[in-house]
């Protein structure tokens, strides 16, 4: 599609000491020194970083690139409601409420990369930022350690897939990871405006993201959005590139056909070309991704599919709130609210093609 994201577009934690900050962040912050790159190693002595690597709503840690699991533990005095996002703008834990003078234990895994969000973007800054959210946000203990056993969703896409760094803009991927627990993170090298074409021959993309590929990840495709003028022989040999250089590294492909854009016939039924992704030369995307999977026994999400009867059953008025209908009558590009449903059903068809085990996953 031709338009582009922001940028372009527009067990608790010992106790040590407790001390109130803005809201009831109560409890010091543990981390791995000298920390290792390499996501499941961790190497030297154990050193405790305090209460001052968080203020009211953020922690920084001080850690290279690699895969972090984190454990919080949520609550405080009064009753309150807190989310976990991190990095740029993913959300990494749902709000979760915890009754008055409760606590409960949530943890989950998180990629730390550079550049943080689009692969052709801004580096960002370094480390890992956790950004606290909810209505009545309370954090009692956090504690950041190296993963050692987790598992990759790396996510290839385009602008409805991406880490999108500025608000009104989501990408689906950027909501995935909250459904997601501890052991399995995504990395998602989503770029906007991309298509078959430009992510295979862009040095910041496919040849930088194949290598990061290990034995037994999951490798997320979903690029059609952008293939307007692309042939269905060349769209097709993409596809199959993509497939063939995933095994070659030992990752799972997985086929994502696109959402579809909000485009409505008279008749409350969406459009079959605009809508349903058929390019400027008459060739169905969506249909050649189905195809491909099908030949190369590739495991398929039909997204168009999942999103056309959602969004046809919400109706004209109701199908609004999932895209940036409000904010920039974009049809194409979702609102933090539909990306996150959007993410349901990717998380959804995880489970039911048992691409990822049900206790890795995070339902509510």
């Amino acid at each position: 599609m031709a338009v582009r994201s922001s940028r372009h577009l527009v067990g608790v934690t010992e106790e040590p000491r407790v001390r109130r900050i803005g809201i009831a962040l109560l409890a010091a912050v543990t981390l791995s020194g000298a920390l290792s790159a390499a996501p499941a190693q961790a190497h030297g002595r154990q050193r405790v970083l305090g209460i001052d690597h968080c203020t009211a709503t953020v922690c920084h840690f001080d850690v290279p690139p690699g895969t972090y699991d984190v454990r919080v533990t949520l609550g405080g005095e009064a009753a309150s409601s807190t989310s976990v996002a991190g990095e740029t703008r993913r959300s990494l834990l749902p709000e979760t409420t915890v009754a008055a003078g409760e606590r409960v234990t949530r943890s989950f895994t998180v990629n730390v990369r550079t550049p943080e969000g689009e692969p052709t973007g801004p580096a960002g800054t370094p480390g890992l930022d956790l950004t606290l959210g909810g209505s009545a946000p309370a954090l009692a203990g956090i504690r950041v350690t190296p993963a050692r056993h987790a598992r990759q969703v790396i996510l290839i896409g385009d602008s409805t897939v991406c880490d999108q760094p500025g608000d009104p803009y989501s990408g689906w991927g950027q909501q995935l990871p909250q459904y997601l627990r501890k052991g399995v993170s995504v990395a998602n090298y989503a770029d906007s405006g991309e298509s078959t074409v430009t992510y295979l021959h862009n040095p910041q993309l496919w040849a930088t993201v194949q290598p990061l590929i290990r034995p037994g990840d999951l490798v997320l495709v979903q690029l059609a959005h952008n293939d307007k003028t692309t042939d269905g022989a060349t769209y097709r040999a993409n596809l199959e590139n993509l497939v063939a250089g995933i095994r070659d590294r030992g990752g799972e492909p997985v086929l994502v056909t696109p959402i579809v854009r909000r485009w409505f016939n008279a008749d409350g039924t969406l459009n079959n070309n605009t809508a349903l992704l058929v390019n400027g030369l008459g060739v169905d995307l969506p249909a050649v991704i189905r195809s491909v999977a099908a030949a190369e026994d590739v495991p398929l999400i039909d997204l168009t599919a999942k999103t056309k009867a959602l969004v046809e059953s919400l109706g004209v008025e109701g199908s609004k709130a999932l895209y940036l209908y409000y904010e920039k009558r974009d049809n194409t590009h979702t609102s933090v609210h539909g990306a996150t449903v959007y993410a349901g059903l990717v998380r959804d068809e995880l489970l039911a093609l048992r691409l990822v085990p049900e206790g890795r996953v995070r339902m509510g």
